[in-house]
Protein backbone atom coordinates (compact mmCIF):
# COMPACT_ATOMS: atom_id res chain seq x y z
CA UNK A 1 0.00 0.00 0.00
CA UNK A 2 1.01 3.44 -0.98
CA UNK A 3 1.26 5.85 2.07
CA UNK A 4 0.78 9.42 -0.16
CA UNK A 5 -1.57 10.22 -2.93
CA UNK A 6 0.23 11.67 -5.09
CA UNK A 7 0.28 13.77 -8.47
CA UNK A 8 3.19 15.54 -10.38
CA UNK A 9 2.49 19.27 -12.21
CA UNK A 10 4.18 19.42 -15.31
CA UNK A 11 5.59 23.04 -16.79
CA UNK A 12 4.44 24.93 -13.69
CA UNK A 13 6.21 27.04 -11.63
CA UNK A 14 6.42 26.46 -7.74
CA UNK A 15 4.37 28.88 -5.94
CA UNK A 16 1.94 28.78 -8.38
CA UNK A 17 1.31 24.90 -7.19
CA UNK A 18 1.75 26.19 -3.79
CA UNK A 19 -0.98 28.44 -4.16
CA UNK A 20 -3.07 25.88 -5.67
CA UNK A 21 -2.46 22.91 -3.08
CA UNK A 22 -3.60 25.45 -0.46
CA UNK A 23 -7.08 26.44 -2.26
CA UNK A 24 -7.65 23.04 -2.94
CA UNK A 25 -7.30 22.26 0.37
CA UNK A 26 -9.12 24.63 1.58
CA UNK A 27 -12.16 23.89 -0.76
CA UNK A 28 -12.51 20.45 1.13
CA UNK A 29 -12.41 21.84 4.48
CA UNK A 30 -9.03 22.06 5.09
CA UNK A 31 -6.64 24.72 6.93
CA UNK A 32 -3.14 24.63 6.73
CA UNK A 33 -1.93 25.00 10.83
CA UNK A 34 2.19 24.62 9.77
CA UNK A 35 4.23 25.27 7.15
CA UNK A 36 7.78 23.61 7.42
CA UNK A 37 9.90 25.52 4.05
CA UNK A 38 12.82 22.12 4.01
CA UNK A 39 14.86 24.28 1.60
CA UNK A 40 15.25 26.90 3.99
CA UNK A 41 15.67 24.96 6.82
CA UNK A 42 18.58 23.11 5.02
CA UNK A 43 19.82 25.69 3.69
CA UNK A 44 20.06 27.51 7.63
CA UNK A 45 20.69 24.86 9.19
CA UNK A 46 23.15 22.71 7.25
CA UNK A 47 24.45 25.22 4.02
CA UNK A 48 23.24 22.70 2.13
CA UNK A 49 21.42 23.42 -1.74
CA UNK A 50 17.93 21.35 -2.77
CA UNK A 51 15.31 21.97 -4.77
CA UNK A 52 11.94 23.83 -3.19
CA UNK A 53 10.37 21.59 -0.76
CA UNK A 54 7.37 22.82 1.48
CA UNK A 55 5.74 20.67 4.22
CA UNK A 56 2.03 21.89 4.54
CA UNK A 57 -0.01 20.62 7.75
CA UNK A 58 -3.62 20.06 6.76
CA UNK A 59 -5.96 20.07 9.04
CA UNK A 60 -9.94 19.64 8.65
CA UNK A 61 -11.21 20.44 11.83
CA UNK A 62 -14.71 18.81 11.74
CA UNK A 63 -12.66 15.46 11.05
CA UNK A 64 -9.84 16.34 13.37
CA UNK A 65 -12.41 16.36 16.00
CA UNK A 66 -14.28 13.21 14.92
CA UNK A 67 -11.08 11.16 14.72
CA UNK A 68 -9.63 12.59 18.94
CA UNK A 69 -12.63 11.75 20.01
CA UNK A 70 -12.87 8.23 19.31
CA UNK A 71 -8.98 8.03 19.84
CA UNK A 72 -7.40 10.76 22.29
CA UNK A 73 -3.62 10.22 21.35
CA UNK A 74 -4.70 10.28 17.45
CA UNK A 75 -3.24 13.93 17.25
CA UNK A 76 0.40 12.55 17.63
CA UNK A 77 -0.54 11.42 13.84
CA UNK A 78 -1.92 14.70 13.18
CA UNK A 79 -2.30 17.18 11.38
CA UNK A 80 -2.55 15.25 7.46
CA UNK A 81 1.02 16.45 5.68
CA UNK A 82 1.19 17.73 2.17
CA UNK A 83 4.05 18.41 0.86
CA UNK A 84 4.48 20.33 -2.45
CA UNK A 85 8.36 20.10 -3.98
CA UNK A 86 10.17 20.57 -7.11
CA UNK A 87 11.10 17.36 -9.06
CA UNK A 88 12.96 17.32 -12.45
CA UNK A 89 9.72 16.61 -14.26
CA UNK A 90 7.73 19.40 -12.64
CA UNK A 91 6.28 19.87 -9.08
CA UNK A 92 4.76 17.29 -7.09
CA UNK A 93 1.65 17.67 -4.83
CA UNK A 94 2.06 14.48 -2.04
CA UNK A 95 -0.54 13.70 0.93
CA UNK A 96 -0.51 11.57 3.48
CA UNK A 97 -3.06 8.47 3.38
CA UNK A 98 -4.15 8.53 6.43
CA UNK A 99 -5.82 4.98 6.13
CA UNK A 100 -2.03 4.15 5.59
CA UNK A 101 -0.57 5.59 8.61
CA UNK A 102 -3.59 4.92 10.80
CA UNK A 103 -3.03 1.14 10.46
CA UNK A 104 -1.31 0.42 13.89
CA UNK A 105 -4.73 1.85 15.45
CA UNK A 106 -7.20 -1.09 16.18
CA UNK A 107 -10.03 1.58 15.72
CA UNK A 108 -12.97 0.49 13.01
CA UNK A 109 -14.63 3.90 14.13
CA UNK A 110 -11.02 6.03 13.44
CA UNK A 111 -10.50 3.35 10.16
CA UNK A 112 -13.79 5.11 8.69
CA UNK A 113 -12.95 8.77 9.23
CA UNK A 114 -9.49 8.19 7.97
CA UNK A 115 -11.47 6.81 4.58
CA UNK A 116 -13.21 9.88 4.41
CA UNK A 117 -10.33 12.27 5.23
CA UNK A 118 -8.38 10.34 2.51
CA UNK A 119 -11.15 10.75 -0.09
CA UNK A 120 -11.22 14.42 0.90
CA UNK A 121 -7.09 14.16 0.29
CA UNK A 122 -7.58 12.87 -3.04
CA UNK A 123 -10.19 14.91 -4.07
CA UNK A 124 -7.91 17.91 -3.22
CA UNK A 125 -4.77 16.69 -4.84
CA UNK A 126 -6.69 15.88 -7.66
CA UNK A 127 -7.98 19.52 -8.14
CA UNK A 128 -4.41 21.58 -7.78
Amino acid sequence: MSYTITRLIEGAAFADVDARTRAALAAKGFGVLTEIDVQATMKKKLDADMPAYRILGACNPKMAFEAIGMEPRVGAMLPCNVIVRETQGGVEVSAIDPVASMQAIENDGLKAVAGQVRDMLAEAVAAV
